[in-house]
């Protein structure tokens, strides 16, 4: 059974919630972050990349930049840029992308689901991202930011939401600067919030979408207090951490591309005789080429978008990992024949997100950066769930959702 608690969140004032309110900490680095941050004191990048209001030649992962978070939040809450509910609530965050919606409930996850599996993953965290999380909460003492999850879809949770949201006026409404709608709703009823606790009490597991190392430093932090805590009660708030979930069945998954800086010192004709063992071959020409169904890649190369069908009896499709086509051309193709086999290590190989389109891949091999690039198929809301059912974990860079939630509609405080 899941957990899903109401809190008091702490929420910017409505005038300032589309200033305050910020892509997430992983999304941008430094410099990025500075660049976006400029000029606008509110940007919650002040908090979760607070190297922005330090020297630029700083270590990101220094005492300093820690301290800084947790001055800029204290500051944030002086100036009342950030205030606390005074009730335990709900909330509902929707978004608008491509004229598609997707509403999520923002609710607070269980630790103990984490550290006991309700909570379900699918990709490995790196412990040195996992400890800069770590840190950040423990020194704030807050979830800055909310983790992504998804739940199997219940007809009866959606009934609520939507009878609630085309009933009420929401707290926040924008358009963030890539075009994406924000909808933020609280919900006081307490009936409303009590009936969707139990309902979710049904749901036996729920999933990490996006922010796998967010999810685990804060589940991390929690359990640490429990540990270093001897009047524990298991009522204490830092059993819980901020999440936003969303059904199933309103989610979508986007490609996740790869780029290769060499043929591993094959000429283009004799990569092509290898690829040509495993896949059925059609070239497409200059345009771009977008795969059409699983098991279908595409290849940018000398100026041309080649169509790679894999040959029957080179994949398995009854194992969960076996049928991802990552791991079809990883197999196939990158260790195989190019000999690159540690993804997340090989500087040979870089990952592009499917949001930024084919013409980045094309871009990136045109300007000689790259050699190659490859374009996938996305992967389904299915396949995940079915892979973190059964205990696998995905290759790396497999998923990529969109839109990204934006950090600082609502933090959640552990004291």
């Amino acid at each position: 059974m899941a957990i899903l608690k109401a809190f008091k969140g702490l929420r910017p004032p409505r005038d300032i919630a589309p200033l305050l309110a910020s892509r997430p900490y992983d999304v941008l680095n430094s410099e990025e972050a500075r660049e976006e941050a400029k000029g606008n004191p509110y940007s919650l990048l002040h908090i979760i990349k607070p190297e922005i209001d330090l020297p630029e030649n700083t270590d990101v992962h220094s005492q300093s930049v820690y301290d800084k978070a947790r001055e800029n939040f204290d500051l944030y809450k002086k100036n009342g840029w950030l205030t606390p509910d005074q009730e335990e609530l709900l909330y509902i965050y929707a978004q608008t992308m491509n004229g598609k919606t997707q509403y999520g409930i923002v609710g607070c996850a269980g630790v103990d689901d984490y550290m006991n599996g309700i909570i379900k993953k699918h990709e490995l965290t790196r412990k040195d991202k996992e400890e800069d999380r770590m840190k950040h909460v423990r020194i704030t003492n807050a979830n800055m930011e909310p983790v992504f999850f998804t739940y199997p879809a219940m007809p009866a949770i959606d009934e609520i939401i939507f009878k609630f949201v085309n009933s009420h006026a929401p707290a926040y409404d924008f358009t963030a600067p890539d075009g994406v709608g924000h909808h933020f709703w609280v919900i006081h009823d307490k009936a409303i919030i009590q009936q969707i606790i139990t309902l979710f009490r049904s749901i036996p597991y729920t999933y990490v979408a996006d922010g796998h190392h967010r999810t685990a430093a804060a589940a991390l932090v929690g359990n640490e207090k429990k540990q270093n805590n001897p009047h524990h009660t298991g009522s204490e708030e830092y059993n819980y951490f901020l999440a936003v979930h969303f059904p199933d069945n309103q989610l979508s998954i986007i490609d996740y591309n790869r780029v290769v800086k060499d043929l591993n010192g094959l000429s283009v004709q004799d990569f092509f005789k290898k690829l040509e063992t495993v896949f059925d071959i059609k070239k497409v020409g200059p345009d771009n080429f977008k795969p059409i169904a699983l098991h279908n890649f595409g290849l940018y190369i000398e100026n041309h978008w080649y169509s790679l069908s894999a040959k029957s009896g080179t994949y398995d499709d009854t194992d969960p990992i076996g049928v991802l086509d990552v791991t079809i051309l990883s197999r196939l193709v990158l260790d195989q024949i190019l000999g690159i086999h540690d993804l997340r290590t090989s500087n040979r190989i870089d990952f592009v997100g499917g949001i930024r389109g084919l013409g980045e891949l094309k871009k990136r091999v045109d300007s000689g950066e790259m050699a190659a690039a490859f374009a996938l198929f996305p992967v389904s809301m299915k396949q995940l769930i079915d892979i973190a059912d059964s205990g696998n974990i995905m290759p790396p860079k497999t998923t990529w959702f969109e839109p990204k939630l934006r950090s600082g509609l609502v933090v959640h405080a552990l004291d």
